[in-house]
């Protein structure tokens, strides 16, 4: 049976600035671009040549940078 359960919010990097301040979107694409080496990979969703931003993933990604460092 299926759960009822809320579908991640999907932001578009062209519309982050809408809904959070931080970061800028210059560093959104920065951390897009080098996102296998960083792990923001688990932050990303891409639709064809759309990038969606998983706003619940972008906020755990960054608490585990914070463990980590």
């Amino acid at each position: 049976m299926l759960e009822n359960t809320t579908p991640p919010k999907l932001i578009p990097v062209t519309k982050w600035h809408e809904h959070h301040q931080y970061p800028p979107i210059g560093g959104l694409r920065h951390l897009i671009f080098h996102a296998d080496t960083n792990g923001f990979k688990s932050c990303i969703k891409r639709i064809g040549r759309r990038v969606l931003i998983d706003e619940v993933a972008f906020f755990a990604w960054i608490e585990l940078q914070n463990k980590q460092a």
